[in-house]
């Protein structure tokens, strides 16, 4: 482990976890802090276990019959594998950003306005239209749609929908966010606004990231956790791991040697 570590207090730790798909183990005993306000990014070749235990943040996995989890992870202190935990609220408190933009078969405002509807979080019409405008704002999008909210959200370019996508993850106000390589659909431009947008997003919510673009990792996140094979070979601060890493696999890893 790099001895280098960020100073921001960690929101989410995880601990021993192991997870199977069947017989099959995909992530072996990772243990790994997620620091607040600070953008984390998980690297590592096709097929790591990146994204699965990316996945094991927000209990996503819960939603793979065959898969199990196993070890310890808290979110602000909290076991999120207790069995009380109410899955519905701790996925608003986490949100999701997946890997092709998802927007719903409605119009661009109903997709903002989905969330804080069903958690209820707005107590009137024009509370829950600032809602929708406020989240816009900070996914960027708002000045490009604003005259056309009632328009489908499947009308959107593909940078647009992954924003509008962002911008219905932070409506129902959540800690962290999880992007599981949200720009690998994208083109370089639309690519540059949300790597931008995440820049600016890290003053209000902790972020992780799966990308499988270390270029990336390295220009947005603060720290760097690189998996192989399942395991987390090596973490730490993100300049520290692409510059000077600890482990032959990590350096390996991004001088291309293995991918």
């Amino acid at each position: 482990m790099s001895t280098d570590m960020p100073a921001n207090k960690p929101i989410m730790t995880a601990r021993n976890v192991d997870v199977f798909y069947g017989k099959k183990q995909a992530i072996d005993n990772v243990s790994l802090d997620i620091p607040e306000n600070q953008i984390t990014a998980l690297i590592g070749p096709s097929g790591c276990g990146k994204s699965t235990f990316l996945r094991c943040f927000n209990r996503m996995n819960d939603t793979i019959q065959i898969c199990r989890v196993k070890g310890d992870i808290r979110f602000a202190g909290q076991d999120i594998y207790d069995p009380k935990v109410d899955v519905v609220a701790l996925r608003s408190r986490i949100g999701m950003v997946f890997q092709k933009a998802n927007p719903f078969p409605k119009s661009i405002f109903d997709n903002v306005a989905y969330g804080p509807r069903i958690h209820s979080l707005s107590d009137s019409k024009e509370h829950l239209e600032d809602i929708v405008i406020t989240s816009l704002k900070r996914a960027g999008l708002y000045d490009e749609v604003s005259d056309r909210l009632d328009e489908p959200g499947t009308s959107l370019s593909g940078g647009q929908q992954q924003r509008l996508c962002i911008a219905r993850a932070i409506a129902v106000d959540p800690q962290i966010i999880l992007m599981d390589e949200p720009c690998s659909a994208l083109d370089p431009i639309a690519t540059a606004i949300i790597e931008e947008l995440m820049d600016s997003m890290k003053e209000k919510y902790t972020i992780v990231i799966v990308t499988h673009s270390m270029q990336q990792a390295a220009r947005v996140s603060q720290q760097t956790a690189f998996f192989h094979l399942g395991e987390l070979v090596e973490s730490g601060d993100t300049e520290a791991i692409f510059t000077n890493p600890e482990k032959e696999r990590t350096q390996n890893y991004i001088s291309g040697r293995i991918g």
